[in-house]
């Protein structure tokens, strides 16, 4: 357990530690939070903000403002990581806030909370109902998806976004003039510009570059840093996808988004994140699969065959072959003609078979295999086939109710004319 009243004060500690903001003027980004006259900045400048759950990407600033929040309140704070702690170090954190709570507040930081299970989030229940703790929960997770209804409703939930350009170059700044007080740093605008670029919206991750960018190049007490140098250290760009988490979901969405709204760019832009990322390539050749059916339908017949056909290609294989097959059936899926009727048309037969009028198999249409043919099942059918056209009008279904309505997109508007001229 660490106090953040213990703070590390040598040139030793990384660099996000030691220019960590220490006011609340230096605390930059989440604007939609922490402007002017926004709930969250009044109540930290007030230290009235009571039990609270940050979420958001890494770097975004959830520990930063934590940090802010525990020197403003006073109060005697606990940090935890829920990866880490278990029941008896949060029945421990319990007792001494218990012991102290008639006079001083008790602030207990619990990082990763996503990591508690139902059990240990009940532990916490009974002391932050009681006001005995004030809890600040930081989570790179949906809470909706982790935390348990019961604690979160004792939360004011706010979601922090990945920095943008301009809170991002604040702190670059601020780290090149506080950060490394014993050496002179030059760095050129363009190594700044990647710099920002490779961040990704992560704060953490912009300091260690320029930290590895200065001890790395130092001389003589300067550093003198180019774009080279920054690419040197960043070899690989950094991919803000995790396989496991929230944005998984996310990138998946945006993947099958981008098919159906007809981009190809789009769509193997977030195949390729995706890839890099470490995604199973069979989870997006299914996402494939149900786009060609879902959003395409018979628009283009084919978008299925070729989608379930690089699905099968995808498992025999495998990548990174398989980055090829998978691009190739996104792009075919997002420049096809677009139809859902045949998704809307089963969701609608479904909901009729739910809540409609129960419909019996009409005998005409029974088995007539069997037993059947004693009891007239079959009797009446007439065989489309011979028929002119090979079509003849017959009840296939009690209380006719029509569920699928054909678009004008591609095949589909053909298959619209041939329903049309056989009166459907």
């Amino acid at each position: 357990m660490e106090l953040f009243e213990k703070e590390r004060k040598d040139d030793s500690a990384p660099l996000a530690w030691r220019i960590a903001p220490k006011t609340i003027e230096e605390f930059f980004g989440q604007e939609h939070l922490f402007s002017e006259g926004k709930f969250l900045k009044k109540a930290v400048e007030k230290g009235l903000l009571k039990s609270a759950l940050f979420y958001g990407p890494s770097g975004s600033g959830k520990t930063a403002l934590a940090s802010l929040i525990a020197r403003k309140i006073k109060a005697k704070v606990f940090n935890l990581n829920a990866a880490s702690a278990g029941v008896a170090d949060i029945k421990k954190t319990i007792e001494e806030a218990r012991q102290i709570y008639s006079s001083q507040q008790t602030l207990l930081i619990l990082d990763e909370i996503h990591h508690f299970n139902k059990t240990q989030q009940d532990t916490l229940l009974p002391s932050v109902e009681k006001g005995e703790i004030t809890l600040i929960g930081l989570t790179t997770e949906n809470p909706f998806f982790y935390i348990n209804r019961a604690l979160l409703s004792r939360f004011i939930i706010f979601e922090f976004k990945g920095h943008n350009e301009d809170s991002l170059k604040k702190i670059l700044d601020r780290a090149l003039k506080l950060g490394f007080p014993s050496i002179k740093i030059n760095i050129s605008s363009k190594a700044q510009k990647l710099m920002l670029s490779l961040s990704a919206g992560d704060a953490r991750r912009l300091l260690n570059l320029l930290e590895s960018a200065v001890l790395a190049f130092e001389k003589d007490g300067a550093a003198d840093i180019n774009e080279d140098m920054i690419s040197q250290i960043a070899s690989s760009n950094y991919i803000g996808y995790d396989k496991k988490g929230d944005n998984h979901y996310d990138h998946a969405s945006a993947f099958i988004k981008s098919m159906r709204g007809s981009d190809p760019d789009a769509a193997v832009y977030w195949l390729a994140k995706m890839i890099e990322g470490g995604e199973d390539p069979l989870f997006i050749a299914r996402r494939i699969v149900i786009c060609a059916s879902e959003d395409v339908g018979n628009a283009n017949p084919m978008a299925l065959v070729v989608a379930n056909s690089a699905f099968e290609a995808a498992k025999n294989i495998g990548l990174p072959e398989a980055r090829i097959i998978l691009a190739q059936a996104a792009i075919y899926v997002a420049v096809s003609p677009k139809s859902n009727a045949s998704y809307m048309a089963i969701n609608s037969a479904i909901q009729e078979v739910r809540e409609g009028p129960e419909r019996k198999v009409p005998l005409h249409l029974k088995d007539s295999t069997g037993d059947g043919k004693f009891f007239g099942d079959g009797r009446d059918y007439k065989y489309p086939h011979d028929y002119p056209g090979h079509f003849v009008e017959q009840i296939y279904m009690p209380l006719p109710k029509k569920f699928y309505e054909p678009s004008s997109q591609g095949f589909e508007a053909e298959v619209k004319k041939r329903l049309e001229k056989l009166g459907k």
